[in-house]
Order: C-alpha cells, then sequence, then structure tokens
C-alpha cells in the first residue's frame, strides 16, 4: 500500500484516537471503511446494470422512472453482492451532506438508518445471517464521541469526509486496498495499545461479507475467531455467485 494512504488512513484514525482507547476508536474507523467499501461496491455493480441506459446510479436520484430502476438495481444487487444501498444512502452522499450547511449537515440520524437499513435489506436473503448486526459496534450516540450531538456530528463528519479522499480503486484486480488497510490499520491498532496483531481482528461477518463481496478481485480478508488472528488469504471458498453485470 502507497506510503501516502498509509498516512492519510493514520491520519483520520488520530481523528478519534485522542477521544477514546484503541479498542474503541479501532471499531469506529474500521466499521466506517467497511460502509465506504459497501457503498463504493454498489455504486459501481449499479452503474454497470444501467450503463446500457446511459444512466449512471447517481442519475437516480432525481430521474422519474427511479422506482422502476431502484427496483432491477435492488433484485441484481441482493443477488451478486447479497445487500443493497440507494444512491442517497451512499458513503459519499453522507459525507458530502455532512459538509452542507444548515439542518442538511446533521447525519448522525440518516446514518444510524443507513446502516441499518444496509443490514434490513438483506431480510430473507441467503445473506441475511451474514449482515445480522453488521454494525452493531458503532455505538452513534456514545458520549465518547462528544458531549452534545452537536460534537458528535462533527467529529463523525471529519471522519467520513477525510475516508471520503481514500480510493479503494475496487477495478484494479493486482492490489487489494482494501485488504492492505485493514492489515495496516490493525496493525497500527495493535503497537499502539501495546498489543500483539493478533489481539485485534476484524468480526467474523466483516470477515464473510468481504469475501462475498471481493472474490471476483482474488482476495478477501479472513478473520479466525478461534485463533483470534488477523492474516490475508487468497482465493475465497465460497462460492462465486453469477451476475448480469459481470465484466
Amino acid at each position: 500500500m502507497p506510503e501516502q494512504l498509509e498516512q492519510l488512513l493514520w491520519r483520520i484514525a488520530d481523528t478519534l484516537r485522542g477521544k477514546m482507547g484503541a479498542d474503541d476508536f479501532r471499531d469506529y474507523i474500521l466499521g466506517f471503511i467497511f460502509y465506504k467499501y459497501l457503498s463504493e461496491k454498489m455504486e459501481d455493480h449499479a452503474n454497470k446494470i444501467l450503463k446500457p441506459d446511459k444512466l449512471t446510479y447517481a442519475d437516480l436520484k432525481k430521474h422519474k422512472q427511479r422506482r422502476l430502476y431502484l427496483k432491477e438495481v435492488k433484485a441484481d444487487a441482493l443477488d451478486a453482492l447479497g445487500y443493497f444501498l440507494e444512491p442517497d444512502e451512499l458513503f459519499s452522499e453522507l459525507a458530502e451532506r455532512g459538509n452542507a450547511e444548515g439542518k442538511e449537515k446533521f447525519i448522525l440520524d440518516d446514518l444510524a438508518k443507513i446502516l441499518n437499513h444496509i443490514e434490513q435489506s438483506t431480510m430473507g436473503t441467503e445473506s441475511e445471517e451474514e449482515f445480522i448486526n453488521l454494525f452493531e459496534d458503532l455505538d452513534l450516540g456514545s458520549s465518547k464521541l462528544g458531549k452534545s450531538e452537536d460534537d458528535k456530528n462533527k467529529l463523525i463528519v471529519r471522519v467520513l469526509s477525510q475516508l471520503n479522499d481514500v480510493d479503494f480503486d475496487l477495478h484494479n484486480t493486482e492490489n487489494d486496498v482494501l485488504g492492505d488497510a485493514y492489515e495496516y490499520l490493525i496493525g497500527k491498532f495493535a503497537s499502539g495499545a501495546g498489543k500483539k496483531a493478533g489481539e485485534f481482528y476484524t468480526p467474523q461477518q466483516v470477515s464473510t461479507v468481504l469475501a462475498r463481496t471481493t472474490r471476483r478481485f482474488g482476495q478477501l480478508i479472513y478473520v479466525a475467531k478461534a485463533s483470534n488472528f488477523f492474516k490475508l488469504a487468497q482465493n475465497a471458498p465460497s462460492q462465486q455467485r453469477s451476475a448480469r453485470c459481470e465484466g
């Protein structure tokens, strides 16, 4: 992973580090990174579906046939990715709203609803079990984020805005930027807390979802809770699903 990206990730982590212990800010930063990743996968997948109609996913926000297109995109996304996000629920959209003027910049409630909707979108599908309580460690009401709701919102907006500049380079099949980011941060969290890297790990659910959504790129993050360690594994073991918009 480029040194510039490492510095950016650690600078983002520093935004939270002074507010709470390593165990806590680890959960927030990795959770937000995962939300951003899911958003980018969703947008990329939707854009492929809409390309024949010369549309992008962002275009659907004000499109006259929004509902019709969203129905098609949702069905395909649930089959290919295992979850669904609407255009205005994407990470980039929320980060942008957080930097707007007036009431729109208060995004805590929206963020909580979006994270819950990601989980709810999988109800009744094969991926439902993998997404249950996926973001439960992201306590957006925690006093560790700030004394007032406004303070909490400002901190979260700052973190999301900085993360919005990170490019996971999803189209590059030679690199696994997300995996490198997780591995780098896990190592930094461990050393900063005076622990071994094995004492920090991503939740098994995140591991499973990453396996589903990254297998086309040949790599995944795999965490074994039993032995409590973090490693990057090659070739996802789960069976690849078919998608109409592959390639």
